[in-house]
């Protein structure tokens, strides 16, 4: 056994305030005196409370409307995919340029006409899109974002 591998418990009992002189935290029990946080009750002060003053959460100006938490997908249009042919993902869409990142959510919108077959599948496409793409002899497949794949970091040769 090591000295800082023992098992202590603490032996002292919580103080009692407000229990009088002889306990060690009567007369104010370490409140301070007077004012609204010395009284009894203070704890039920309502949230954001500044002593009678307007609370802050009145003092704030408000925005109307909320902004989402979600990220808004990447627009295609469909004019823009008759450079393709083929199996279209998030990656082929990124390697020819149209989008930015493969890993962010892409919607396909109708725009122009569609003139080759393609197999797409991405996050989102509108009803006219899709009708366009089989209109050509293509397909629509909803898939999920492309998860990233974790890289192990070259160790650097000092």
């Amino acid at each position: 056994m090591k000295y800082n591998e023992l098992q202590v418990n603490k032996n002292t009992r919580p103080t009692r305030a407000g229990r009088g002189i002889s306990a060690g935290r009567g007369k104010t029990a370490g409140r301070g005196t007077k004012g609204q946080k010395s009284r009894t009750g203070h704890s039920k002060m309502p949230a954001g409370f500044m002593g009678g003053q307007r609370a802050i959460m009145q003092a704030i100006p408000k925005l109307k409307g909320f902004k989402s938490i979600h990220d808004k997908a990447t627009v295609v249009y469909t004019d823009r995919l008759n450079d393709l042919s083929g199996k279209v993902d998030n990656f082929t869409l990124a390697d020819h340029g149209l989008i930015e990142n493969p890993y962010t959510k892409v919607k396909i919108i109708t725009r122009g006409e569609l003139t080759t077959k393609i197999d797409l599948e991405t996050q989102f496409a509108s009803k006219t899109a899709i009708e366009a793409i089989k209109g050509m002899g293509g397909s629509f497949k909803k898939v999920a974002v492309p998860k990233r794949i974790a890289t192990k970091k070259e160790e650097v040769k000092a």
